[in-house]
């Protein structure tokens, strides 16, 4: 009989072919941990390198200032909680919370997040979805978007405002005004092609179908992407991609935009 006691007190090394993804995600969050774990499947698909997922949650129900900023005040916390599992990579997943906080805060967000994971001796590369999406806009070239939110019309003045002031211009935007977190869940992505038709795209370097990683639209991507012929990003698709580079994999992914099929920078 095997000497269960040992088997227990001594840690397996990890894989070599294995890397382990925390999550910090709003407590209402349910599309986040359906969108990034396919992505992620496709991805073993091509590479055969396995992926697991590990996640923290903070309250955050209705998407409004005083929920987004005592969302950000729980990061720290949450680091701490999912760095636990000793996870590769941390993703901050709720892109305007960290916006809300003003210009240029994915960096310092991201910091805080770093230094909680390190102090509780579990390093980990850290990306926000705020930070991924100005980033791999500016990785494609991107200088004028057209973009969709859920959010209501103040906080997409915000965000816009945000990516403004990283210097890239969002030529249109349409509003969905959900507030209700659960309710930006149950969008349907197929209703995502004719809300882009009412989008100002004209001249525009790339479409951000949707600038919130609550806001299903995965399966809208490619053929959204094949109809314009520009590239269609969302706040889940530039998470993914960025997850990807720290994790040192080559992004090889089908079906959701060329952003993450390796055919773009």
């Amino acid at each position: 009989m095997p000497d269960l006691a040992a088997m227990c007190s001594v840690p397996s090394a990890r894989a070599a072919d294995l890397s382990r993804i925390g999550l910090i995600v709003p407590s209402s969050n349910t599309t986040m941990e359906t969108e990034l774990p396919e992505l992620f499947r496709r991805q073993s698909e091509a590479t055969g390198h396995r992926f697991t997922f590990h996640s923290a949650r903070a309250v955050m129900k209705t998407v409004n200032q005083a929920e987004l900023a005592a969302m950000v005040d729980k990061a720290h916390d949450c680091a701490v909680a999912v760095s636990d599992a000793a996870v590769d990579v941390i993703g901050y997943a709720c892109l305007v919370a960290v916006m809300a906080q003003g210009r240029g805060a994915h960096a310092e967000s991201e910091r805080v997040i770093s230094e909680a994971a390190a102090g509780n001796g579990h390093p980990a590369e850290v990306v926000s979805s705020a930070g991924a999406l100005v980033r791999t806009l500016r990785r494609l070239g991107a200088r004028r978007i057209a973009m969709v939110t859920p959010y209501m019309q103040p906080l997409t003045d915000l965000v816009r405002a945000y990516i403004e002031a990283e210097g890239i211009e969002v030529m249109d935007a349409v509003a969905l005004e959900v507030a209700d977190n659960l309710e930006v869940g149950r969008l349907d992505p197929a209703a995502l092609p004719g809300i882009v038709s009412r989008l100002r795209h004209e001249g525009a370097d790339a479409l951000v179908l949707s600038a919130c990683v609550q806001m299903p639209s995965l399966a809208a991507v490619q053929p959204i992407e094949d109809a314009l012929g520009l590239p269609v990003i969302t706040a889940a698709t530039a998470t993914a991609h960025e997850i990807l580079l720290a994790l040192g994999q080559t992004p090889q992914i089908t079906g959701a935009g060329r952003l993450l099929s390796g055919t773009t920078a």
